[in-house]
């Protein structure tokens, strides 16, 4: 094969275009960033999330510039809203090629401040809904008979703790260990199941904190010594779309600027 055919041939094998993404928790944040970034590959990007009406003005804001984006309302706590969303994707785009579990919580306070309702929703939101999205969305792609792909958002504080949000921490570590183990009963089906856990990035959300002597200093604790952006996290994530990571199946890969090699 010559140097034409061989770039032809990659080029082909990490193209997206036409593929159909779930992206859950796409109004805002990274979900919003991962759905833009998926659009202007050329997928059909399904965002989903509670805010619906927000939903439908981004996913218009996306289209304006030709690309393909529809928001669907979903609730990742209810295996109805769950099943009812998937429906109405497969109605108008087709069945999912890709499911990118992004929706999630935070919940700040001391361990012993931590009530059981704010760990209940925060374990619902952050682990049950992941498990519940890929166990629906894989048994419709196994009846299917169609391959996948899996990504979920998982954190380095799934790999590592912080204080003050225990709940969160024992979510993404659940995340980690339920990539490997769903990636190790779904490859029979062609299924792919794979995770990113990003480290610290900028967002609306946590640009005041970042600002302050605590925020100051925990960007010091990064070997980089900065906060990631969030075109950072397109690597991993179009390749784990793509099927140039055809044979990767419970990789956790991690997009921290070294903070998970730094010491404590």
């Amino acid at each position: 094969m010559g140097t034409e055919d061989m770039r032809v041939a990659m080029g082909f094998q990490f193209g997206l275009a036409g593929k159909v993404v779930l992206v859950t928790g796409a109004f805002s944040g990274l979900g919003l960033h991962f759905a833009q970034t998926l659009a202007a590959q050329g997928c059909a990007v399904a965002m989903c999330g509670r805010r619906i009406e927000l939903g439908l003005r981004l996913a218009a804001s996306i289209r304006e510039i030709r690309q393909s984006a529809e928001a669907f309302e979903l609730d990742v706590t209810d295996a109805a809203s769950v099943e009812r969303c998937l429906a109405e994707i497969n109605e108008r785009f087709g069945l999912p090629d890709v499911l990118i579990n992004n929706a999630g919580i935070a919940h700040h306070a001391p361990a012993l401040d931590t009530t059981d309702e704010s760990w209940e929703q925060t374990i619902e939101v952050n682990l049950s809904g992941v498990w519940r999205m890929t166990r629906i969305f894989a048994s419709h792609l196994k009846q299917a008979g169609k391959p996948g792909s899996v990504i979920n958002i998982a954190s380095i504080l799934g790999l590592r703790v912080a204080q003050q949000v225990v709940a969160y921490t024992v979510c993404k570590a659940g995340v980690v260990q339920m990539t490997k183990a769903l990636a190790l009963e779904l490859a029979r089906y062609r299924i792919r199941v794979n995770a990113i856990a990003p480290g610290y990035f900028e967002t609306d959300l946590n640009r005041e904190f970042f600002e302050t002597d605590a925020g100051v200093q925990l960007i010091k604790r990064i070997p980089m010594r900065r906060l990631g952006k969030l075109g950072e996290l397109d690597g991993p994530l179009l390749l784990l779309a793509s099927d140039a990571a055809s044979f990767m199946t419970g990789s956790v890969i991690a997009v921290d600027g070294g903070h998970l090699v730094s010491s404590l």
